[in-house]
């Protein structure tokens, strides 16, 4: 965990260092794109290609789908971090994140995230489709219009209807292999969906007094642990059995069931253990949240990267 024992600059540009090197400025553009993200959302993307072709995508549309699909998230994180940026400085977890340390100008950055939206959404046109490209541009719009700026400061379902957004890569990638959609991109685009609450909830419950410092209503900041872990409980089944359904619907070889269910197993258990400690009367850091939230990683991107190897092994 990343921590600042001393106050954070303040925003704008008169906190920006005067003499930086090369590196370090692009380190900090870097940053505001949440690299690690990207990261989560290209997991999802590129399984389903290898499922939409059936195997091994073409090279040209799978290359520019993943070079595109990086832009199009780089450029909703940077917008994302400029809304942001007065709660970043007040949360220890993101208060070192660019612009709360104000390494970049907001102008700047609101600059760099629409010439990043721009760049993607005209590169999956030209080089890609325009179907996609136009789904790109939607996920962009939901994240920093819907999300950012309206649910996220609002509503305890933020995550649960802001998460949309992250499920939009795994439609992208079907749509840039094929042009269209079909219903095994949506039962996969429904996985994501009910995995990302959870997901959320227990990283948001290890650092609920950040969020309640910047008033955001995360549902662990409003509700009891009991009641976080409940509905945690109910959108890992959700996400389980979702997972099951596209065995049928892809018809996929067995490997796929089997391995969902494994993994759908772990990440029962796992939630479950999370209520057995409320029960016992655990809380807080005690409670090991951070638990299932780092299985929770490792379980999309196994199931994920199985159904890429389940493709490759279609006859």
């Amino acid at each position: 965990m990343l921590t600042n024992k001393t106050p954070a600059p303040p925003l704008g540009t008169a906190g920006v260092a005067a003499h930086r090197s090369f590196g370090d400025v692009v380190r900090a553009y870097v940053a505001l794109t949440k690299p690690r993200i990207i990261e989560l959302l290209l997991i999802t993307t590129l399984p389903v290609m290898f499922l939409a072709a059936r195997g091994l995508p073409e090279l040209w549309p799978a290359l520019a789908t993943l070079v595109f699909g990086t832009l199009s998230a780089a450029g909703a994180n940077v917008l994302n971090c400029y809304i942001d940026r007065d709660i970043d400085a007040e949360m220890r977890r993101t208060r070192r994140r660019p612009l709360a340390r104000a390494q970049v100008t907001p102008r700047a950055a609101l600059v760099f995230g629409v010439i990043l939206a721009a760049l993607s959404t005209v590169g999956f046109g030209l080089s890609v489709n325009w179907f996609a490209a136009g789904m790109s541009l939607g996920a962009i719009l939901f994240y920093v219009l819907v999300y950012s700026l309206v649910l996220k400061r609002r509503t305890t379902q933020n995550t649960v209807w802001g998460g949309i957004a992250g499920c939009m890569p795994v439609l992208i990638g079907w749509a840039g292999i094929t042009g269209r959609l079909d219903w095994a991109p949506v039962v996969l685009f429904g996985v994501v969906f009910f995995w990302t609450p959870p997901h959320t909830w227990t990283l948001a419950m290890r650092y609920r007094e950040d969020y309640a410092a910047a008033k955001v209503p995360m549902l662990p900041v409003v509700a009891t642990e009991r009641r976080v872990v409940l509905e945690s409980i109910a959108y890992t089944w959700a996400t389980v059995l979702c997972s099951l359904l596209l065995w049928p619907v892809a018809g996929t070889t067995l490997l796929y069931p089997i391995v969902a269910v494994v993994l759908g197993a772990v990440c029962l258990f796992e939630v479950y253990m999370l209520l057995a400690r409320v029960r016992a009367g655990k809380s807080g850091v005690a409670l090991r949240p951070m638990r299932f939230f780092h299985w929770s990683n490792a379980y999309l991107a196994l199931l994920f990267l199985t159904v890429a190897v389940d493709a490759l092994l279609q006859p």
